[in-house]
């Protein structure tokens, strides 16, 4: 997937004539599904294992891979983050962002884009709007596309960018949604909806479907968002992290960064445990998801008034006070013992014992009460707590403890007796933490690249929702909603793209690597997880990276780590990527790794430092870094730095001094030391008496 050829090139017929070369000229355009041509050179086609192999070994070709599949990360949040309605904006600048949402499509009749006040689309637009009879853009929907490889539909998925699965339409409305009141799930979290920048217009690509997210699909509208003119591409998507130019969202993060355009990826949904996180590419913004001040509980009353709290979103009001409570284990369907009843897994509850009772849990369970044609389900357990999640039933999850009381209540009454309360909100006062479903680094491809960046909101948010799927999408929920609270890195991604988009409106020439830095060097340190095991391993940075993003302290942050193609290509060269490689991706001649280009991972122009070693053995590490003064013209900042537990750290200079605004100096950090097993967390302070430019330094033992 490298740059497009210079001078005449037409790309159909060069991909044509490359397949003909492998499988035979009367297969090759039959052959050939998707020329990637209008950003960037590459193809997808139909190839056996032998044919790929060989044109691999073509030259000229940079990578071939199979076209796998990603999945989904799956409106007080911005108000938690400092960031208010009524924050200084610059409106006329805020209009012409074009945000390029990568996702399942948008619901446009949802009030969050209504385009009343709306002039026409920026000039620089270039997109269009595929627009079957089912949707129409307008002036805040500026564009609409829709990708499908995979050749055939599903049953519920609609051939259009209209939004059938709600994910989009969520994500689309946290960026850039209109403000909307009184918006609420049937009375829960109501308020005033609203994106980060509700100004600026949305471009939808519609790349996921009900099975999933296809690399094919990613790539081509990589290709086109780029071409049609966006400012920002966000992508709340992901699978397993994989080497740069075989991972398509690497591959196309790249080229939209080469053209002046900074892609802000979710980290993924399966933490906590370590290495799990799914975007990884330095040339991209990954995101991890923490918590705001609200939560919502949900009581669950016994036949003896006795009242316990768990948690979900429960939208629903039990018609009669009172219904029977039975145990999973003590209700097994024909073919299922008590052993496995008990945790109501699929098919394994007896209807006729069930019907219309309340059914206690050994676990999570999201349909098998409902099917069993139960009234509602108490699970308990430990290791949900700081999320909620939305059930088609009448539902709430209690700890062990509240657990283990309710069913001695059953099984010490003769008819025993419960109901579950409609969720009330509460605040949660030790937010913000990073939630357990946030995957974390270390970075599995560069280890000495600190991921994920930072973290925002992303847990119970509330933001559009598609009418053409219910809240759950489970079968038997017939609740269709235009808002809907939900949870996932896919919700946090959103809110890093909106601040994004808010600081390129106060600073539109600024690069993605400049805004990245940005938001990384203003963010403040939060928690990790209130229900982590930290005996197994101090996460710190690598749950949440730089910290919470601050909007606004973002679009004013004094100094900026900034970076460009050639910055990335130099570390792409140490990371053992040969000229020949570099110049199909970047489509110079120019580019080689010579020795004074092939430059080490700790030199890259990151906004964070990070050192890994062998356990208990001695390393030192120097990071030359420089910084371009956005702040106060003359100014002079000193370093202040906190080094991880038993480390060394050096810098030098201590103290820089500027005398313009666009001015750059140069420093270099030395760490050394003994790293232990454990994660060592310091940080870096540039400091002028405004500003306060923080960076962690974290080590850690690898393996």
């Amino acid at each position: 997937m490298g740059d497009l050829p210079k001078g005449n090139f037409t790309a159909s017929s060069h991909h044509t004539s490359m397949l003909e070369q492998v499988v035979g000229s009367n297969n090759a355009s039959e052959s050939l599904l998707y020329s990637y041509k209008r950003s960037f050179n590459g193809f997808v086609a139909k190839m056996t294992e032998e044919e790929m192999k060989k044109m691999a070994s073509m030259e000229g070709v940079v990578s071939v891979f199979p076209n796998g599949k990603k999945k989904l990360h799956t409106t007080r949040s911005w108000d938690f983050l400092g960031f208010p309605q009524d924050v200084h904006r610059a409106p006329a600048i805020e209009s012409d962002i074009i945000v390029g949402m990568l996702d399942t499509g948008v619901w446009p009749e949802s009030k969050s884009f209504n385009d009343e006040g709306f002039g026409p689309p920026p000039s620089k637009w270039k997109g269009t709007c595929q627009s079957p009879s089912n949707f129409t853009c307008n002036k805040k929907i500026i564009g609409a596309r829709y990708y499908r490889s995979a050749g055939f539909f599903d049953p519920g998925d609609i051939p259009s960018p209209r939004d059938s699965e709600g994910h989009g339409s969520h994500t689309a409305s946290t960026v850039a949604g209109r403000v909307v009141s009184n918006a609420s799930l049937f009375g829960l979290g109501v308020g005033t909806a609203r994106g980060g920048v509700p100004s600026a217009r949305i471009a939808v690509y519609k790349i996921c479907w009900s099975d999933g997210c296809y690399d094919a699909d990613i790539l081509a509208a990589f290709d086109d968002a780029i071409a049609d003119g966006v400012d920002i591409i966000s992508l709340s998507v992901g699978g397993f992290p994989e080497d740069y130019f075989s991972d398509p969202i690497a591959i196309g993060a790249f080229h939209s960064m080469k053209n002046g355009v900074l892609t802000s990826n979710s980290a993924g949904n399966d933490g906590p445990s370590p290495g799990s996180i799914a975007n990884v590419s330095p040339w991209s913004l990954s995101v991890a998801a923490s918590t705001i001040d609200r939560t919502f509980v949900t009581k669950v009353k016994l036949g003896n008034n006795e009242v316990y709290e768990g948690v979900s979103i429960n939208t629903f009001t039990l018609e009669e006070n009172m219904y029977p409570l039975v145990y999973g284990g003590d209700v097994p369907n024909k073919g299922f013992s008590g052993s496995l009843s008990r945790y109501c897994v699929d098919a394994s509850l007896r209807k006729t014992l069930v019907k219309g009772k309340i059914v206690l849990c050994d676990q999570f369970t999201d349909t098998e009460p409902l099917e069993a044609g139960g009234v509602g389900t108490i699970m308990r357990g430990d290791a949900l707590e700081d999320v909620l999640w939305s059930f088609a039933v009448s539902a709430s999850y209690v700890n062990l403890s509240d657990g283990a009381a309710i069913a001695r209540y059953i099984n010490t009454t003769r008819k025993p007796m419960a109901t579950i309360q409609k969720s009330n909100a509460t605040k949660d006062e030790s937010a913000p933490y990073v939630v357990y479903f946030s995957s974390r680094g270390p970075n599995p491809i560069t280890t000495d690249i600190l991921k994920p960046d930072l973290t925002a909101p992303g847990v119970d948010i509330i933001a559009a929702w598609s009418e053409a799927t219910t809240v759950t999408g489970i079968p038997g929920d017939k609740r269709i909603v235009p808002y809907n609270i939900i949870s996932g890195t896919s919700m946090s991604c959103p809110h890093a793209t909106g601040a994004v988009a808010y600081v390129k409106s106060v600073h539109p020439t600024w690069s993605p690597a400049a805004i990245k830095s940005a938001l990384m060097t203003t963010a403040s340190a939060v928690n990790t997880s209130q229900n982590i095991d930290t005996t197994q391993t101090t996460q710190a940075e690598f749950a949440y990276g730089s910290g919470q993003i601050d909007p606004v302290k973002a679009a004013n942050p004094g100094l900026v780590y900034d970076a460009e193609e050639s910055d990335y290509v130099k570390f792409l060269c140490g990371q053992g990527y040969s000229t020949a490689q570099l110049r199909l991706i970047t489509g110079s001649n120019a580019t080689n790794c010579s020795a004074s280009n092939n430059g080490t991972v700790w030199d890259l122009n990151y906004p964070s430092f990070a050192l890994s070693g062998l356990g208990n053995k001695s390393v030192t590490r120097m990071f030359n870094r420089t910084v371009t003064n956005v702040g106060s013209p003359v100014s002079t900042y000193n370093a202040t730095v906190v080094p991880p537990p038993g480390l060394t750290v050096k810098i030098e200079p201590n103290t820089m001094s500027f005398t313009a605004v666009g001015q750059q100096q140069k420093f270099v950090l030395t760490v050394s030391g003994v790293i232990n097993k454990n994660v060592l967390s310091g940080r870096l302070v540039w400091d002028d008496g405004v500003y306060h430019v923080r960076s962690p330094i974290i080590a850690f033992a690898s393996s």
